[in-house]
């Protein structure tokens, strides 16, 4: 059975041999007569196109020749397995008979009649390395692969108009996409419907272009807010009479401000004017040199005020003119304010009076601040009471630059003051 199946397989290749040898030969034969045929063809018909329906019958006709020739070649294979396996189960004593090869002869796979050129190698599909013209070139779509996730948004910059819009205004995406969902939030918006409403809209209300990118780094969700809440809480801050300019100025300082609704704008101004017993102007005042203020949370302002009416024995009308002069005052951190009021009080021996007139210091650098009452006091020179001479301003002393200092207060040179510095 073994040399049966030898033989049979030998068969095999060279009736394919055979026929591709026959194919190979009409191949040749059909070539000759498309190279005499085709020029007049291409005389009368223009150009011959890819898409001529000659050539398409021709590759369809090749194609379901050689599959009906694969077709039989396994259709043969499966039928030899199966018989040797049965061979091989019961032993046979007979000579095996002769079986008629499955493969068809080249008879058996004519060639249309009307077939004038057939291209062996060609597909439906247009080959890598044929050239084609402009406009076929022009309306190639390539689509653009977008990643499925992703750690930064910076492999989405090119294939999202929204975002490439975003980092032209400035806005800074490493930023956005330390917060969770905001991402995914940026790549779910449409520029157009979604965020060219809303930098309209800022625009209108007087915020300047070089601020909007600000603005949506700090507060991207400003983007998923309808335009008429935003509309109402701007309404709102001006019947308190804000000024347009002072809400296009309190927006680019603050912008959480118009995510919040006009309830709780309205109770934000009711607290700072009832805890510091501020009248509506001056309670304006405050809140639009600090926006903040309408934003953040209100336990750091508690404490800050219980700290200096109990700590550090400052009266009312005190805490508020160091409020309305510096309202920084209010979120400063609580560490620090403690740390530059004990200096000044306790070891510059400056009095409340004083702090208040000046309130300045309290929100200088603490650094700063020593290094020039030890400097001032190494040259016998640090004198902070009005009444006495060689008085120096506590104004002057925290605000001042180091070579202003040194030629106007401390009455020496700079080289001098940085030398000091290194004994410290």
């Amino acid at each position: 059975m073994s040399m049966f199946s030898t033989c049979a397989k030998l068969c095999l290749q060279c009736r394919g041999l055979l026929l591709l040898k026959n194919s190979a030969h009409l191949h040749n034969v059909h070539v000759l007569r498309s190279t005499t045929v085709g020029k007049s063809t291409r005389i009368s018909n223009g150009l011959l196109s890819r898409g001529n329906h000659t050539a398409a019958q021709s590759r369809l006709n090749w194609k379901r020749q050689t599959s009906c020739y694969y077709d039989y070649t396994a259709k043969y294979l499966t039928t030899e397995a199966k018989e040797s396996k049965h061979t091989e189960d019961v032993p046979r004593t007979d000579v095996p008979e002769y079986k008629p090869a499955l493969v068809p002869t080249v008879h058996a796979l004519p060639l249309p009649q009307n077939q004038i050129f057939v291209d062996l190698e060609a597909d439906d599909k247009l080959s890598a390395l044929e050239e084609i013209s402009d406009e076929e070139a022009v309306g190639i779509s390539i689509p653009s692969f977008i990643p499925l996730t992703s750690d930064s948004l910076q492999e989405y910059v090119d294939k999202s108009e929204t975002l490439t819009k975003l980092v032209q205004l400035g806005v800074s995406l490493w930023k956005l996409e330390r917060r969770p969902n905001v991402g995914s939030m940026l790549l779910r918006l449409d520029f157009n419907r979604d965020v060219a409403p809303c930098l309209l809209f800022l625009k209108e209300i007087g915020v300047e272009d070089s601020r909007l990118g600000y603005i949506i780094s700090h507060n991207p969700f400003i983007l998923s807010e309808n335009l008429e809440n935003l509309q109402t809480r701007v309404n709102y801050l001006k019947s308190r009479k804000f000024s347009a300019e002072t809400v296009a100025s309190m927006v680019s300082r603050a912008p959480y401000l118009l995510n919040f609704s006009v309830k709780r704008l309205d109770n934000r101004l009711g607290f700072f004017q009832q805890q510091l017993k501020l009248s509506a102007s001056n309670t304006r005042n405050v809140v639009a040199r600090l926006p903040r203020l309408l934003c953040g949370s209100l336990e750091p302002v508690k404490e800050n005020l219980k700290v200096c009416e109990i700590e550090f024995g400052f009266k009312q009308n005190e805490i508020q003119h160091i409020v309305i002069a510096v309202p920084k005052v209010l979120t400063a951190n609580k560490r620090k304010l403690t740390q530059i009021f004990d200096f000044v009080h306790n070891t510059m021996k400056v009095p409340h009076h004083l702090i208040t007139k000046f309130p300045q210091v309290l929100n200088s650098k603490f650094l700063r601040l020593r290094e020039r009452h030890l400097f001032l006091e190494y040259l016998g020179k640090a004198q902070y009471d009005p009444d006495l001479p060689s008085y120096i301003s506590l104004d002057r002393l925290a605000t001042l630059p180091d070579e202003n200092f040194c030629t106007d207060l401390a009455m020496a040179t700079l080289e001098d003051f940085y030398l000091f510095q290194k004994t410290l």
